[in-house]
């Protein structure tokens, strides 16, 4: 897409790579597993984190100007998704995601 910068294309595709992995996370590993891993606060900010990285990523494609304001936002839901799943446990996959996705979202929010 040539409108997308080198960065931005990567911001685009950290937050799709953090979606994927944490949707496919919470309705496989988590669901599974059960007990803490589908407690309603954790399983709730599992969902946020998937939704706010596919709207981050959707401003930044549409080339919106507000895709800072979605970035900043993205950025803390990951952090905080990232603390939770580390908590719990037997999360890496989704905590190492998030936390990358995270960092490029603050950049791109900069």
């Amino acid at each position: 897409m040539p409108y997308l910068n080198e960065r931005m294309q990567s911001c685009v595709d950290e937050c799709l790579r953090c979606y994927s992995v944490c949707l496919s996370t919470a309705m496989n590993h988590c669901l599974e597993v059960g007990g803490k891993h589908v407690e309603k606060n954790h399983f709730t900010l599992m969902m946020a984190c998937c939704e706010m990285c596919r709207t981050a990523a959707h401003f930044m494609l549409l080339g919106s100007p507000h895709h800072r304001h979605t970035c900043r936002e993205c950025a803390e839901i990951c952090t905080e998704c990232a603390d939770d799943c580390e908590r719990i446990g037997d999360m890496q996959e989704c905590v190492e995601a998030c936390r990358r996705c995270a960092e490029s979202c603050r950049q791109m929010a900069a």
